[in-house]
């Protein structure tokens, strides 16, 4: 990767041997690996790890996770918060790992409606809840800085399934994470 990374800065008319880039190809294919590190994570695994048979069945709500990824599109960041809620059906997780899950599918490249739903049917498939929702809002690099920029533009999305079709079950959690 730092070979191709040297080839791309040649083409953008930069001289690789200068001091400030000696490094930067090697620093680049560190900094790809480490942001795309959810790729050899498994997501099941994490919760999995951490389960736990319990009589809970109320909302268990994972609010303001902080989350880092790369759009697919321009390979620019996108970031913002993660809001993730499930009604446990005989287990629960460990909290933690609601927040592991988030940062697997956000460690690769990624369109925010993707990674929502990816977040929805981990946790659907793994704790098998009576629902899951999750709720992203993300500012995304590639509108702000390229093509319309737009500074103070918020993406929302949103998935859920089991109760939250529901829409007093939906607006409970929309009302709780405000």
């Amino acid at each position: 990767m730092a070979d191709h990374m040297r080839d791309v800065l040649s083409l953008l008319g930069e001289d690789v041997s200068r001091e400030g880039l000696i490094k930067t190809p090697d620093r680049v294919a560190k900094a790809m690996q480490y942001l795309t590190r959810g790729y050899w994570q498994d997501p099941e695994e994490i919760l999995r790890s951490a389960l736990f048979r319990e009589n809970y069945r109320q909302m268990v709500i994972v609010k303001d996770i902080d989350l880092f990824s790369l759009c697919e599109h321009h390979m620019l960041p996108f970031f913002g918060k993660a809001h993730v809620a499930y009604i446990p059906d005989g287990y629960i997780t460990g909290l933690s790992k609601i927040t592991r899950v988030v940062d697997v599918f956000a460690r690769r490249l990624q369109v925010q409606e993707r990674l929502t739903t990816q977040i929805k049917e981990c946790i659907q498939k793994t704790l098998n809840p009576m629902g899951v929702m999750v709720v992203i809002e993300a500012q995304h690099m590639c509108m702000q800085m390229r093509g319309v920029e737009k500074q103070h533009s918020v993406t929302t999305t949103s998935d859920f399934t089991g109760v939250f079709r529901e829409q007093k079950t939906r607006e409970e959690f929309i009302n709780l994470i405000k």
